[in-house]
């Protein structure tokens, strides 16, 4: 089985095409997503983010024409309309509002809207609703009308009517954004559990071959740049282009460039970056508050 999960090349998407205005969003987009990877992609308003992230399972295809472009999932192209829904069942995505994709009046039969409709059979499609909503933290929900959830648990139950589907990948199109700071990081905490494969059942796997330890593959579309720390490469995107790549360790290495680029480095980050230019002798690429603590207390020679 290849280590890539989904392949993007030469994308293009362009809103409004047949008028005297059109606008384009995507603008030859290159990348691979690898099996179990944790990809965080920002960028300001505007830069393509969102759209990009509906390209991955087939919510929206290349602009068709010479120089649209492709995108493959597990080998399937989103242009073949016969192979969309296992595209989508393959990429399962959540988005800023939670209330968006909410469709079922009882918190359990909106976790099983998914599989049913791809046919799982209903003893398995039982299974697969309860472990997903245990997943979640929404077992003692279940039979909540989901109009009565906190923001919060909304977004647990878009992510669980996802799991139940059994996907390869998890897409966050700025899944946080409306969110008070506590459910923030509750979600961030289960994105992570995901991903890393604790608490989900072997059912989670798209087939017998697919390595658990790995857990899901994970987009984090986020403007929030401390939610990117925990990724495993960072894509920033502008006027619809790749500008900069790389770990979160060495693209908030570049504090200028991304001043540049409308963006805002991590808390801490930040707070670094600021005394280093008042002449603090702290080192470079500090990210975490934690690495920020002990910089501090070293300069100043207090033992943490």
């Amino acid at each position: 089985m290849s280590s890539t999960l989904i392949h993007v090349a030469r994308l293009h998407y362009t809103y409004d095409l047949n008028t005297d205005a059109p606008i384009e969003a995507l603008r030859g987009i290159d990348l691979q997503i690898k099996r179990g990877e944790y990809l965080a992609i920002v960028g300001h308003n505007g830069s393509g983010k969102s759209t990009l992230a509906k390209c991955l399972n087939g919510l929206l295809l290349p602009t068709p024409d010479q120089v649209g472009g492709d995108v493959w999932v597990e080998g399937r192209n989103t242009a073949q309309p016969e192979a969309l829904l296992d595209i989508r069942a393959t990429v399962g995505m959540v988005f800023q509002n939670a209330d968006n994709q909410i469709i079922a009046s009882v918190v359990e039969e909106e976790v099983a809207f998914g599989p049913e409709n791809l046919g799982v059979p209903r003893e398995e499609l039982r299974q697969r609703v309860d472990q997903a909503l245990r997943d979640t933290g929404l077992w003692e929900l279940r039979e909540r009308n989901p109009r009565t959830l906190s923001a919060g648990q909304k977004a647990r139950l878009a992510i669980a009517s996802i799991l139940a589907m059994r996907p390869a990948c998890l897409v966050l199109d700025e899944s946080t954004a409306m969110l008070d700071p506590l459910s923030r990081r509750e979600i961030l905490a289960l994105v992570r559990q995901l991903h890393e494969g604790r608490q989900v059942l072997p059912h989670y796997m798209i087939n017998e071959q697919q390595n658990l330890s790995s857990g899901l593959t994970i987009v984090m579309i986020t403007h929030h740049m401390d939610e990117v720390l925990g990724a495993d490469r960072v894509l920033v995107l502008e006027q619809g282009r790749i500008v900069l790549e790389g770990t979160p360790r060495e693209v908030f290495a570049q504090p200028e460039r991304l001043k540049a680029l409308g963006l805002a480095l991590p808390p801490a980050a930040a707070i670094a970056w600021r005394l280093r230019q008042c002449g603090a002798p702290l080192q470079e690429n500090i990210l975490t508050s934690e690495e920020l603590i002990q910089a501090v207390t070293a300069s100043v020679g207090v033992r943490p």
